[in-house]
């Protein structure tokens, strides 16, 4: 299809489709106690499904999330979008459980091929001077999505015929509507790649294990605190908070999106191991609050319970993708941020099933006891190693680069000459400040993607590949963890002219 769209309406398309991608991760939630009620459908099945989004999206992430640089931002959004519309479909026509898990599936496979094209297409097409503004937007743009999921399949749920259907049918032709424009989207653009598609693998520098350690767990934090509000929230307001109304429930699941969008504005604020260690402690704050609204049955706990999630999972997904882009050398940031992203996801992927096996063996109140004690270990580990690492980094002169001290003297020389530079030793390769992306400086590069799942906005370019290649593109990577010599030289400058 020839394009008919102009820089500001491809912009606001890429957004939509961030938007979907989110309302599609989402859009069963309001209906898996329906499951329940009427398909006699168990707690450890409906965590089943909800997990079957990340671990089809796990496979993606490593094998085709550069897909977007070859084959071009709208053809991969096309095939995502494709992807979310079967999904979708299948929740629709559904009649039993393996319809529900195949559905899940396709939505991780469409997330996954959509969201990360979607991200970088709103900084592509954003007006010059403005693509630091792409991040913040595509971050309230992508909680609405979530919003939508709540409060549309609230709606229909509690007043719409055919309940267990019609919310899918609705997002199935939003989906479709979307998918017209982007096909009225640029083909090809600026920052694609000629290069030939293939598997990457994910470098972690033995120097950079204990930073990448403690990132990944605070981002990991984020995909368990979803793990319970996603696929247990609306059991959780029925059951326990009182609201028999699916509207209501809907509404005070929303205000986990509002706060996800209002406290990652915040967040840019905020210095990394600081919204580690603050999204640590709210996230154990929000657990034991959802422990509390179980022994008093408050909605107004609750709803409490609800910001407070929102807002910690904004700061631990935050803190954890600052702490990867902040302290990992140039060619290794695309593989912390991908790695980051696996392990977010494979404790999503567990987190959710073993937590449904024990509200389902035990009750929904022990399974919230459960779960927060065990979930408080993981995101008390967050808070030690945050607050260790604030330490540290607080001492005079200190850098962290490939687990040493930055030779700040050897790189100053070439910041005030304009170069892209990395000052490269035994075990270090230190990211200056004059880094650019794309033709942007670093500076104005939004760091923070949106939420859930899936996206990062370009925060950084992939110079061990050549140059120029964003953290999105290069998410497909099998992991793998270098040893000492995965850093070649001995504290030569390795630079290229900006």
């Amino acid at each position: 299809m020839k394009p008919f769209l102009s820089t500001r309406g491809a912009y606001w398309t890429a957004g939509a489709v961030v938007a979907l991608a989110l309302w599609t991760s989402a859009c069963p939630t309001m209906t898996y106690p329906l499951y329940q009620a009427d398909w006699h459908v168990s707690t450890t099945t409906v965590t089943w499904i909800f997990a079957a989004y990340p671990i089809a999206l796990i496979p993606v992430l490593i094998m085709f999330s550069d897909l977007s640089d070859h084959i071009g931002r709208r053809s991969a959004m096309l095939l995502g979008l494709l992807a979310e519309l079967s999904g979708v479909l299948l929740f629709a026509f559904a009649d039993g459980v393996p319809w529900l898990l195949a559905g899940r599936a396709f939505m991780g496979l469409g997330v996954g091929l959509s969201l990360s094209p979607a991200s970088v297409a709103m900084v592509e097409f954003s007006a010059p001077g403005k693509e630091g503004r792409a991040g913040s937007i595509g971050t309230a743009i992508s909680s609405s999505g979530i919003a939508l999921a709540m409060l549309v399949g609230g709606a229909l749920t509690q007043y719409a015929p055919f309940p267990l259907h019609l919310n899918f049918f609705v997002l199935a032709a939003v989906i479709a509507v979307v998918g017209c424009f982007v096909a009225g989207m640029p083909h090809h653009t600026a920052n694609g790649t000629s290069t030939r598609w293939r598997v990457r693998a994910i470098v972690i520098p033995r120097g950079n294990r204990g930073v990448f350690a403690a990132g990944a767990v605070a981002f990991a934090s984020s995909f368990l605190l979803g793990a319970i509000v996603l696929p247990l929230g609306a059991k959780i307001a029925n059951q326990l908070a009182g609201s028999t109304n699916a509207l209501v429930t809907g509404a005070l699941l929303s205000v986990f999106a509002a706060f996800i969008a209002v406290s990652a504005l915040l967040a840019r604020r905020l210095g990394p191991w600081t919204l580690v260690t603050v999204g640590a402690v709210g996230s154990i704050a929000a657990v034991w609050l959802l422990v509390v609204t179980s022994a008093t049955h408050s909605m107004a706990v609750f709803f409490l319970a609800s910001a407070c999630a929102g807002a910690a999972y904004a700061f631990d997904f935050a803190g954890g993708l600052t702490v990867f882009n902040a302290y990992a050398a140039p060619h290794h940031r695309a593989s912390m941020v991908s790695g980051g992203y696996l392990v977010g996801y494979f404790a999503q992927g567990v987190g959710a099933p073993v937590l449904g096996w024990v509200v389902t063996a035990h009750g929904l109140p022990a399974g919230l006891l459960t779960g927060a004690a065990s979930f408080s270990v993981f995101f008390g580990a967050a808070l030690v190693m945050g607050l260790v690492m604030l330490s540290r980094t607080r001492r005079p002169g200190f850098r962290i680069a490939d687990g040493a001290v930055a030779r700040e003297q050897s790189a100053a020389r070439l910041v005030g000459a304009g170069a892209d530079v990395a000052v490269v030793g035994a075990e270090e390769d230190v990211p200056l400040r004059s880094e650019r992306v794309h033709g942007i400086p670093l500076s104005q590069v939004p760091g923070r993607p949106p939420t859930v799942g899936a996206a990062v906005t370009p925060a950084a370019g992939d110079q061990g590949d050549g140059g120029g290649r964003n953290i999105v593109s290069a998410l497909g990577r099998a992991v793998r963890v270098a040893g000492p010599r995965s850093v070649r030289g001995s504290g030569h400058v390795r630079g290229r002219r900006g």
